[in-house]
């Protein structure tokens, strides 16, 4: 398995992050290809809300020196459970050439591990109905099926 650092995403790992967003078919259906700053504003301006944020982290994970994965970690203070606070993980990625590898899975314990010293007691994520893959990973790491989740665009 590769050594994997995984860190809080800088403004310069932009690109790679939204390059690594739009490595699969489902993903590129609805994002588009990175773009300089001043094409295209909203996702450096994304960034910069994600990154004020106390209550959200953009990870990178690297490998001799490339970013090969991300997520983002967002943490909400809740009144249900006890009034204890939950991590939601988002916009898992691991770079397409490097999938299988456990890269994947070592990136989630580690977004685990961040989410139960911050002393959350719960972690949930979503993913799409289509990536049959993915829920076979995510149930091979406990997560469990137990909700029905809703989005509406706007």
């Amino acid at each position: 398995m590769a050594e994997l650092i995984f860190r809080t995403a800088t403004r310069a790992d932009l690109p790679a992050i939204l390059r690594l967003l739009a490595d699969d078919e489902i993903a590129r259906a609805r994002e588009s290809a990175p773009v300089e700053e001043a094409v295209d504003a909203a996702y450096w301006a994304a960034f910069e809300a994600i990154d004020a944020d106390p209550r959200n982290d953009l990870i990178v994970a690297e490998a001799g020196g490339e970013i090969v994965g991300t997520c983002q970690l967002t943490f909400t203070p809740s009144l249900s459970r006890r009034g204890t606070e939950r991590m939601t993980i988002e916009a898992v990625r691991i770079r397409g050439d490097r999938r299988g590898r456990g890269l994947g899975r070592q990136m989630m314990h580690w977004a685990l591990d961040r989410a139960r010293e911050r002393g959350c007691r719960l972690a949930q994520l979503t993913t799409d109905k289509r990536r049959a893959d993915a829920h076979r990973f995510y149930a091979s790491l406990g997560f469990a099926p137990t909700h029905e989740g809703f989005k509406i665009a706007l």
